[in-house]
């Protein structure tokens, strides 16, 4: 009997400042076989240090715009007066490949994810409380006040959207955290409803013998 070789799609989304990109970069560490990164798109400039097709791929809202209309995005979502998408063909291929592919994306574009693909793994990031994420956030040294207020306002109403994801992980230390999503996801993986093919198989053979037994 074969076993599910597909890969799956697992959302991890959080707070800005939850620590969610260094969780995802400890976790693609620690077991890198086991995991893809999806690049998304986005309209926003890019930070010092970010790069081309790494972090993301850097475009302006014009071909942003034509990339949606011919329906190359599997989600994109509006945070903070910029885009932000996850190409299609991409997932689709590592997907197949038996790769279980990572979409680091805020609340609006996870639960599309969750309408297109049902069977997918949702994970929210947070801090211990709310001082340590406005901590984090100034610790970064990189925007306005303004800015972080934006933020902080931000995740104030994406706390209304947490109870939609499948699990909530406490990033307060890095490598503990790490070791938390990569258990859920194997246990995530072991569930029916991702392994409807091997389930299918043993029905079948079941109702076969039951057959047999019978004449």
């Amino acid at each position: 009997m074969k076993e599910n070789k597909k890969g799956i799609l697992i959302v991890i989304s959080g707070f800005s400042g939850a620590g969610k990109g260094t969780l995802v970069k400890e976790l693609l560490r620690r077991h890198e076989k086991d995991y893809v990164l999806s690049v998304s798109m986005t309209t926003r400039a890019p930070r010092p240090g970010e790069r081309e097709g790494v972090e993301y791929f850097f475009t302006d809202r014009e071909h942003f715009e034509e990339t949606i209309a011919h329906d190359g995005l599997i989600e994109y979502a509006s945070y903070c007066g910029n885009y932000y998408g996850t190409p299609r063909v991409y997932v689709e291929e590592q997907l197949a490949r038996g790769r279980n592919v990572i979409l680091e994306i805020e609340i609006q574009g996870a639960l599309k994810i969750k309408e297109r693909f049902p069977e997918s793994l949702l994970i929210f990031v947070t801090p211990p409380n709310a001082e340590e994420l406005k901590r984090r956030l100034e610790g970064r040294g990189t925007e306005s006040e303004e800015a972080i207020a934006n933020r902080l306002a931000r995740a104030a109403e994406e706390s209304r959207g947490v109870e939609f994801y499948d699990y909530l992980v406490v990033n307060d230390k890095l490598e503990e955290s790490a070791e938390e999503v990569h258990h859920l996801v194997a246990a995530a993986r072991r569930a029916p409803v991702r392994r409807e093919e091997f389930v299918k198989e043993i029905r079948e053979e079941l109702h076969s013998f039951a057959k047999g037994a019978q004449k």
